[in-house]
């Protein structure tokens, strides 16, 4: 009996203690606390016919009209459709600034990552959670007007490369569009948040294919596209009919099996580039998981093509090739879903570098002449410009730190590769890393400044070769973890050898000229993974930062004009919109996302020191609300048990933690705020760890099992290099040593 009454008290403590990875509350969090919620989950399966539509009426001639009709709206994911996020409001400016101030604040009830921009029209705001949850509210008051949850199953987490985020929805016609994480487009009725139709995106169930992306409508359509490359998956992007959700058009970025007939011409081209190997069975990636637009002036729609699967192109495609349309802008044509012209950012993508950032568009003079230009910020560190119109490289410039290639040829419009960087003959350092030197947060285009505001940085990576492939020649694909094509079983010991030479990691905010490349200005932030930015024609910009600082800036200058602390970490974009001529900034906090396996980093971010608590803030002018004074994160990492296991061992579970643990819970088992640190949980955790790993008892929270791949054995040596790793952390801090030790392979 006595036994029966403990096992039920470590399992409670279990639950309420150690969560490996998910929300602190469950997975299944409600709806915000401070408004009644009239819906909690709408709709479902057997959901009636929508009445009439009510609210969300955004239409394609209410977006090309915003700046005429409707400045004070955000009606698009870059506020209208060329997605320059720039707002011609000047309400808050730069000579009031000072006086902004918070008006009210809502709790997201979760700890993971906050990505998503808010739509907001006719007074009504619609936007994202964690997990693809979808809220609408009153855009002045922050009042709950109704809750969405697609109930994704927790366990689909571990198929999220880079956490379970969404970074917004679609309102059209009266209805708000989500991709839910476990692949699936809803339509909701933007007035009472029911289900009108539902549609399953994803063509094979066997592969790990996810999304985070905002959808995005025009003339009649919602498009959207996935993600998974890393678990080895085949990308496209599929058109559905706005009003049905019958799928009109599709297209792949990368071809499929060579023995199978092609899905359509543009394959057929694409095949050409890839040879050598069995990429198919790899998936080839190139998945579409963030960046959309339409372009009314041409009727094209621009897709955003992401990286190679895996990410190094001898294992990818040993006979050489471009490998298209991997790191590529595409442009179709908005009815028929057919190839115009596209332009491959990154030939034979090597380093994981997608084209998958922000594009948006303008009309620029560029010598002499007015051309209506795409402009991107990659992540291979250089900024083009494009002609809209065929796809003609007009100007490329980088900006950020680069060492892969020198330069790229206007003549041939591809980058000149660095011989020096090849890391197939030796491992080494290379800039920018897997995170880019731009990664999905927003940028602003002030186009009558001729200036974008970006949130860059210089963040390197340790590329080597698999050790596997170095010694046999081969590489096998892992169904169940990420499939990069370089080391990252021992990385951690790679990363120990290698620190006195690597490149420090540092954060913008540039101003940077992209027909000049020249920099107007730049704010040099301490930390790398930063916020989303906002520009205005009140001579402003705005960003939030990893200090938890949101920040105004001179659009001019870069002086700081404007601080609030918002003691979490920040990723999504601010966004700013009008209702009753009162002028609103808001954003949402809560960092983590694609940064969760660089774990704990210096200097610490606010959601390290605070917790990485998940809330909507909205400013105006003379705002005086306050936020709850933050209580700092106890850290202290407790005295360790540790298990006697031999060198051998201790080594096998160092690797496996690398393999299977480290892209969520951190790097060397540091954690980086929005996940579980395993360094400081308790003796009751350790005690039911193999249970949790196992048998999926957090499943729910989004700690799945990991029993299709490791053994009882296996996750015993991953427990003892766990402890290993937090004892020689607690170490240092209590000062026995200097420095602790990060790796045990030798």
């Amino acid at each position: 009996m006595r036994n029966t009454i403990w096992i039920g008290l470590l399992v409670a403590a279990l639950v309420a203690v150690f969560i490996l990875m998910g929300d602190e509350a469950s997975q299944t969090a409600a709806p915000i606390d401070e408004a009644a919620a009239t819906n909690e989950n709408a709709g479902g399966p057997d959901a009636q016919a929508p009445r009439a539509a009510s609210a969300g009426l955004i239409d394609d001639e209410r977006i090309n009209n915003a700046d005429r009709d409707e400045p004070g709206a955000w009606l698009a994911h870059g506020r209208t459709y060329e997605e320059q996020r720039f707002s011609p409001l000047t309400a808050i400016n730069r000579e009031n600034v000072t006086e902004l101030g918070l008006a009210w604040h809502r709790d997201m009830n979760t700890n993971r990552a906050q990505e998503s921009t808010p739509i907001v029209v006719d007074g009504v705001m619609y936007f994202t959670s964690a997990w693809s949850r979808v809220y609408a509210m009153d855009a002045a008051t922050g009042e709950q007007l109704w809750f969405h949850d697609p109930e994704v199953p927790g366990e689909w987490a571990r198929w999220a490369c880079c956490d379970v985020v969404n970074r917004g929805v679609a309102v059209y016609r009266g209805r708000v569009y989500v991709g839910s994480l476990d692949g699936r487009l809803i339509a909701l009725d933007a007035a009472t948040g029911e289900v009108v139709w539902e549609v399953d995106t994803v063509i094979d169930r066997e592969r790990r294919y996810t999304i985070t992306g905002a959808p995005r409508a025009a003339k009649g359509k919602v498009f959207i596209g996935n993600g998974g490359a890393e678990y080895g998956v085949r990308g496209y992007v599929t058109a559905y009919d706005a009003e049905t959700g019958e799928q009109a058009w599709r297209f792949f970025t990368v071809p499929g099996d060579p023995s199978l007939p092609f899905e359509h011409e543009e394959m057929e081209m694409a095949a050409k580039t890839w040879k050598g190997g069995a990429w198919w069975e790899f998936g080839g990636g190139g998945t579409v998981w963030n960046s959309i637009v339409y372009d009314p002036d041409f009727d094209h729609v621009y897709l955003g093509v992401g990286n190679g699967a895996p990410w190094t192109r001898v294992i990818r495609s040993p006979g050489g090739g471009d490998n298209l349309f991997l790191s590529s802008i595409v442009a179709l044509d908005v009815d028929t879903g057919k190839m115009k012209w596209h332009y491959q950012t990154t030939p034979g993508d090597n380093w994981d570098y997608t084209a998958v950032q922000d594009m948006a568009l303008a009309e620029m003079s560029i010598d002499g002449e007015v051309r209506k230009v795409l402009l991107q910020a990659p992540k291979n560190g250089f900024f083009y410009v494009i002609d809209r119109a065929d796809g003609t490289l007009l100007r490329a410039h980088p900006f950020a730190t680069v060492t892969w290639a020198t330069h790229v040829d206007l003549e041939t419009g591809r980058p000149v590769e660095n011989p020096g960087m090849n890391y197939q003959k030796e491992g080494l350092w290379v800039l920018p890393g897997p995170l880019g030197a731009h990664n999905w947060q927003a940028m602003s285009v002030d186009v009558e400044a001729g200036v974008a505001y970006i949130p860059a940085q210089d963040n390197p990576f340790f590329f080597n070769m698999p050790d596997a492939h170095q010694d046999t020649g081969l590489y096998k694909r892992n169904p169940n973890a990420w499939n990069l094509g370089v080391e990252i079983a021992r990385v951690s010991q790679l990363v120990e050898t290698n620190l006195e030479t690597q490149p420090k990691p540092v954060g913008y905010l540039k101003a940077f000229d992209p027909l000049t490349g020249e920099d107007k200005w730049v704010v040099e932030h301490p930390h790398y993974w930063n916020g989303g930015v906002l520009a205005s024609a009140g001579g402003l910009v705005f960003q939030g930062d990893a200090l938890g600082m949101l920040t105004a800036y001179d659009k001019d200058t870069g002086d700081a004009l404007w601080q609030f602390n918002t003691h979490t970490s920040m990723l999504a974009p601010p966004i700013t919109y009008e209702i009753d001529g009162v002028q609103y900034l808001t954003i949402l906090t809560g960092s983590g996302g694609g940064d969760l396996f660089g774990g704990e980093t210096a200097p610490t971010p606010a959601s390290l020191t605070y917790g990485n608590a998940g809330r909507l803030l909205a400013f105006t002018l003379g705002g005086s609300a306050e936020l709850p004074v933050p209580t700092a994160v106890d850290r202290n990492i407790p005295e360790q048990t540790l298990p006697e296991i031999s060198d051998e061992d201790l080594v096998r579970g160092e690797r496996l933690y690398n393999t299977y643990c480290s892209v969520c819970h951190g790097l060397f088992a540091r954690s980086g705020g929005a996940i579980t640190d395993l360094r400081l949980i308790g003796e009751g955790s350790h005690t039911a760890f193999n249970q949790v790993v196992l048998e999926g008892l957090l499943a729910a929270n989004g700690m799945a099992s990991f029993a299709d791949s490791l053994t009882d054995e296996d996750v015993t040596r991953i427990h003892a290099y766990v402890r290993h790793r937090a004892h020689e952390d607690r170490q240092v801090a209590i000062g026995e040593k200097d420095r602790p030790r990060l790796s045990w392979v030798p």
